[in-house]
């Protein structure tokens, strides 16, 4: 019972001893996230070629998948769903603008519905201490994702390079003071 132990113990050990690592993935990002915020419109089309790509490919993991299960009396439904995606993907490949203004407008909808159900996830459960910070987190959701549509198509070229670049000056800035921790940790 106790080599798992042993074995979870080796491998955070090793884990620490790569810290200055962590530490250079955190710093990389943290540049490659201020490149993505100088540079909007190349990181919102970069990202749109991005997701076009992966949806092409899972479409056509589909049709593939739509065939190896032929004899089910769903194949049409899955061939119907890899065509779609092959086509979506390939417009998005095609138009990454177009493609970007398209997955911003999903975005800010995402947004908003999930604002909403927050909202109504924190008034079901008042009797909580800290429900009013699930209201406030749903508010600020909300309001996200009503800025994104009220200015959708205007930005839409922007926000996907803002987001990109945001997520990624804080994964690394976590990422940096993780590794750091594990430095502060191994001593």
């Amino acid at each position: 019972m106790t080599m798992p132990s042993n074995f979870a113990q080796d491998k955070l050990q090793n884990v620490r001893g790569n810290w200055g690592w962590f530490v250079a993935l955190g710093i990389v990002f943290v540049l490659l996230g201020f490149f993505a915020l100088g540079h909007v419109l190349i990181s919102s089309i970069a990202t749109a070629l991005y997701v076009g790509a992966f949806i092409l490919i899972a479409g056509g993991a589909q049709v593939v998948h739509a065939f190896r299960v032929q004899g089910w009396s769903s194949f049409l439904f899955w061939l119907l769903c890899g065509v779609l995606y092959i086509v979506a993907g390939g417009l998005i490949l095609y138009q990454p603008v177009m493609g970007a203004t398209m997955i911003t407008l999903f975005i800010g909808i995402t947004l908003a519905i999930e604002g909403v159900f927050r909202i109504f996830a924190a008034f079901a459960s008042r009797g909580n201490s800290n429900w009013f910070w699930v209201v406030l987190s749903g508010l600020i959701t909300l309001a996200l994702g009503a800025m994104i549509m009220a200015r959708w198509p205007v930005d839409s070229v922007y926000v996907l390079g803002i987001f990109l670049g945001v997520d990624l000056v804080f994964a690394g800035v976590s990422t940096f003071f993780f590794g750091l921790s594990l430095r502060e940790k191994q001593s």
